[in-house]
């Protein structure tokens, strides 16, 4: 097991082949925009649903068969259309955060979601857009940076990706932007930090907390293949929601065909051995953590700390404290095995 660079692609499968309306509009004052959700299903997409949903805006999820491409396009298609067409001309938004891989997948598995996505967007790129639209994509922040020296970083910083994961991703940014300058409609690019808590995807391997919590929870031991000073920043799932949804309003009123790219982090780094402690600390025991080797550990970066200089009204929060974060993550996994 090793630390996640990025954290920020939700699990898009198991979803079915339609558009539902999942929300109210509060219609007592302005109305909010229209949103779609495209990878509601996975962990910082379903943090955002929940959210949109909670606050009483109009949230929609496109539910995707992702194992099958081209019935993905054709659903990823009409739900690009249809929340623009259903807006009539009210603001709407898309918040696209599915994804596939980790940092240790081949090429292949990037280039064939890269195609799908392409088809996707060029199969919108010419339609009129309806009202004010502006979309969000989830990126990383730990894979665009990997490579990179002298942290913190910030959204000066040239990129220096290590591996597939973190090239594939500049390449979505970039396909985004021409989409957006296309259609008129407002790109927000988020590079997330590590995200955890709650509701993480236990299938992939990511995500140390819930990692390190649910091998002990298991009966196993966790390996570590990197170096136990290796320094990442931790957002809380919700935390991240909010602030995806903070960054969209920051940017609503921008130029049509802007596009933003930010950094979401909560300036609360830590390394391996702070985190095995605070998962420790809320089990009230020691974990059964040794050394491991994996070829993948040439493509972790060392020390990714990152501060944001743009739109920094955003991070003007009070973020939740990282080992209450911890435990939250620590009680829910133990509640949801009967421990």
């Amino acid at each position: 097991m090793t630390p996640d660079p990025h954290g920020a692609r939700p699990d898009p499968h198991g979803a079915r082949d339609e558009l539902h309306r999942e929300g109210r509009a509060d219609t007592s004052g302005p109305v909010p925009p229209r949103t779609l959700v495209v990878g509601a299903g996975g962990f910082l997409g379903g943090a955002v649903h929940r959210a949109v949903e909670a606050s009483g805006g109009d949230v929609r999820a496109a539910t995707v068969p992702w194992s099958d491409p081209s019935a993905a396009e054709q659903v990823l298609v009409d739900a690009v259309r249809g929340i623009r067409d259903s807006a009539d001309g009210q603001p709407w938004r898309i918040v696209w955060c599915a994804g596939t891989g980790v940092v240790a997948t081949g090429e292949d598995v990037f280039a064939a979601e890269q195609t799908l996505l392409g088809r996707v967007l060029d199969a919108t790129a010419d339609d009129a857009a309806a009202g004010e639209g502006t979309l969000f994509f989830a990126s990383s922040a730990g894979a665009v940076y990997a490579g990179c020296a002298d942290a913190p970083f910030d959204e000066s910083t040239p990129p220096a990706p290590l591996a597939p994961y973190g090239r594939a991703k500049l390449a979505v940014e970039a396909r985004f932007r021409q989409w957006a300058e296309s259609t008129g409609a407002r790109l927000l690019v988020g590079r997330i930090s590590n995200l955890y808590g709650p509701g993480a995807n236990l299938g992939k391997a990511q995500g140390l907390v819930s990692q390190l919590a649910l091998a002990h929870l298991e009966g196993r031991h966790s390996s570590i293949y990197v170096p136990m000073t290796t320094t990442r920043d931790y957002l809380y799932i919700e935390d991240a929601a909010a602030m995806v949804l903070d960054a969209l309003d920051a940017v609503d009123g921008l130029a049509t065909g802007s596009t933003v790219t930010k950094i979401l982090a909560s300036g609360q780094p830590a390394t391996i051995t702070e985190v095995v402690d605070a998962v420790q600390d809320a089990f009230g025991e020691p974990l059964d953590v040794r050394d491991g080797a994996d070829p993948s550990a040439t493509f972790q970066g060392l020390d990714l700390r990152f501060r944001s200089t743009v739109l920094p009204q955003v991070d003007d929060r009070a973020f939740l404290p990282f080992r209450e974060g911890v435990a939250r993550t620590v009680e829910a996994l133990r509640a949801a095995h009967g421990a």
